[in-house]
């Protein structure tokens, strides 16, 4: 502890120093404008919102969606080595939570199976936003933990004002010799405007701080590892880690004041490894592939009552191969074709808001050994409205949503649910200063395929994993207060949450593991061919918890801005009969330490999370960690319109060997270790 109050102690002497190297004035940064479901104030959403743009997101890229939001609070990711990583909200996760590129579904696998990577490539996207409450149920139903919509503006929405406008962005990190390149390029002429990108991503095997494999914890879940004397346990880098991918885009619009119509196309390449559990079986790697056309269309005062119009499909051509040992074992189609319709309204009488239609139709398979979930047709149409009205100081905001789901497998019953959501929200706008909020939303959720049919052999999880054909929907109820302070000195904002769900769906162990060579479930097998069973059940559960953060200045003037911020989040699961939801992240508190002035900004941000005990039955418990992050970024002055900016992070500089809780690998694939990252990002 005194090394890192050392730490703490030169990192504030820097910044200050820093605080009087510059003397340009301080920059005051503008109002964020969230883009869905319409261009609102943050600050005045109904529910808590986090968005992430400009140098702020460009300062936590990371080489996944949940790496780059893990930080935020509420937030954590559901890593599977570092070619995975899904949002973790409030201790949701996969289909609970509904990320999005520009207001459509990436309508990936990912949802499947932990081992399945997102598709969104977080190094293109121009803004992140974090959405809950009433909105969400413009997107779908039982998402208690909200939408991730990353923008990217493939499809352009305005005619820039030049010709050609260009950004390039080079990137190296040392935890694991990663280098990332991008390439956009935006103009327009007339009513026309384009949007081209491309991406590559390369990086060898993880460095570490410690071994990769947590043995006793390891041997305690997999029984196949006991008789094993020696396992295959390097210290300081964490095998067939190593992955590349790529991808871009191209986009079109004409524009016009009453009109816009673009199209975008996009592709995706993807191979990563998973990392292995020390028994010395062939490494198992994942080949992802996906194709994407996006088409949008709007049009705005259409007649009478009607602000606008908008209209989205997307269609998803996704494939990806499990390879074991160097052969295919099994190949993941998904076809996916999304509809969205919505009718922004004018104000009738006092309400405001929008209503609309959504379908998405997908066709799913899967080929080859692991054929664990039968090939499928999956359809869900829903209708949802959000209206908000104001009264003095008190806005309310009401949603509801209505959506017919059916999945049709091949040689078995076909299923059908009906689930029906709605939200209630009220914003007290107390004063200048103070504002509170409060969310009561009741949500259901149908369950996916493989919650229902899963029967087999999961190579990547190493587990043989069982579905459940009786289970039946999710019901929650939530419950969310807010309160917001904003003054020169100090700025408090507090989130309570408290979600009640009844018939919760889940999967762990259950004590069982099968036999491979004889093909029988056992209590007790010691043999390598031996793996743990995972089955999925129902049960009533509760979860609860806060976000809270404290920011105030302690030195603002010509020099530039350097404040302090406290913060903290947690997340506690239960059943309501006994027993705790597996992987679920601990208790994390912490403080940032900030400079801001026109070209220079940095922060340096320690985080301490406790150990987590209440991880469900047979499971382990992950230990506890202190993370030290140091971000810099400086921006060169303008020539000629070309902005130059220059950006070092230093990540887990303590080097502490860290276990995810909320990861299924977390006893075979920790956190990257100590790293630092460089990068030149060049505007035109």
């Amino acid at each position: 502890m005194k090394n890192i109050v050392f730490i703490l102690l030169i990192s504030s002497l820097f910044l200050g120093r820093l605080a009087q190297a510059n003397e340009n004035p301080a920059i005051e940064l503008d109002a964020v404008e969230v883009n869905a479901p319409a261009e609102k104030n943050s600050s005045k959403l109904l529910h808590p919102t986090t968005v992430l743009s400009n140098d702020a997101l460009r300062a936590k890229i990371g080489g996944t969606i949940g790496e780059t939001l893990k930080n935020e609070l509420g937030i954590s990711s559901q890593s599977f080595g570092t070619g995975v990583g899904t949002p973790v909200i409030r201790g949701q996760a996969g289909s609970r939570v509904r990320v999005q590129q520009n207001g459509l579904g990436n309508n990936d696998v990912s949802n499947l199976s932990p081992d399945h990577a997102n598709s969104v490539e977080p190094i293109l996207a121009e803004r992140i936003e974090v959405l809950r409450g009433p909105s969400t149920l413009q997107y779908g139903s039982g998402l208690i933990g909200g939408v991730v919509n990353v923008i990217d503006n493939r499809i352009p929405e305005a005619i820039p004002e030049q010709l050609l406008n260009s950004t390039v962005e080079q990137r190296f990190d040392s935890a694991s010799s990663e280098t990332a390149s991008v390439l956009k390029l935006t103009g327009g002429k007339n009513q026309l405007a384009y949007h081209l990108d491309g991406f590559f991503r390369s990086h060898d095997a993880v460095r570490i701080g410690a071994n990769a494999i947590d043995e006793n914890a390891a041997r305690a879940t997999d029984t196949s590892l006991t008789n094993i004397t020696t396992l295959d346990n390097p210290r300081g880098l964490i095998k067939n880690s190593n992955g590349r991918t790529f991808g871009g885009s191209a986009g079109l619009s004409w524009i016009a004041d009453k009109a816009l119509l673009g199209a975008a196309i996009n592709h995706l390449e993807n191979n990563y490894g998973i990392p292995p559990d020390g028994s010395g079986n062939a490494p198992v790697r994942i080949n992802l592939s996906q194709s994407k056309v996006d088409l949008k269309g709007q049009l705005n005062n259409p007649w009478a009552y009607a602000e606008a119009l908008r209209y989205k499909f997307g269609y998803t051509d996704y494939r990806h191969d499990e390879i074991d040992g160097g052969a295919i074992t099994t190949t993941f189609l998904n076809k996916t074709y999304e509809n969205r319709l919505e009718l922004d309204h004018k104000p009738i009488g006092k309400f405001d808001g929008i209503i609309g239609f959504q379908s998405v139709n997908s066709q799913f398979s899967a080929l080859g050994q692991e054929t664990f979930v039968p090939r499928s047709d999956i359809a869900a149409y829903g209708v949802f409205a959000v209206e908000s009205v104001k009264s003095g100081a008190v806005t309310y905001e009401f949603g509801g949503r209505v959506e017919s789901q059916s999945i049709r497998p091949e040689n078995n019953r076909n299923f059908a649910y009906v689930p029906i959501s709605g939200s209630a929200s009220a914003l007290w706008q107390i004063n200048s200063q103070h504002q509170l909020n409060l969310a009561l939303t009741h949500t259901q959720r149908a369950p996916q395929v493989q919650e229902l049919l899963s029967n087999g052999v999961h190579d990547a999880t190493r587990s043989f994993e069982i579905g459940n054909a009786s289970l039946g929907k999710e019901f929650s109820n939530n419950l969310d207060l807010s309160y917001l302070y904003q003054a020169s000195w100090l700025k408090a904002e507090l989130n309570l949450f408290h979600n009640w769900i009844n018939d919760y769906i889940f999967q762990g162990r259950n004590g069982l593991v099968f036999n491979q060579d004889t093909l029988l479930f056992e209590s007790l097998c010691t043999s390598a061919s031996c793996i743990p069973v995972r089955t999925t059940s129902q049960a009533n559960a509760i979860f609860k918890g806060y976000e809270a953060q404290l920011t105030f200045p302690l030195l603002e003037n010509h020099y530039g801005l350097v404040d302090l911020s406290l913060f903290s989040d947690y997340t506690r699961a239960e059943f309501v009969n006994g027993g705790d939801v597996p992987r679920i992240p601990p208790l994390r508190y912490g403080l940032q330490l900030s400079y801001d002035n026109n070209a220079l900004s940095s922060n340096i941000r320690l985080t301490r999370g406790e150990a987590q005990t209440h991880v469900g039955a047979n499971e382990t418990s992950t230990p506890s960690y202190l993370l030290l992050n140091l971000n810099t970024q400086y921006r060169i002055a303008s020539y000629k319109q070309t902005e130059i900016t220059l950006f070092a992070n230093g990540k887990n500089l303590l080097n502490d060997n860290i276990r995810n809780a909320t990861s299924f690998l977390r006893n075979f694939a920790p956190e990257a270790g100590r790293s630092g990252e460089l990068g030149i990002r060049v505007s035109y």
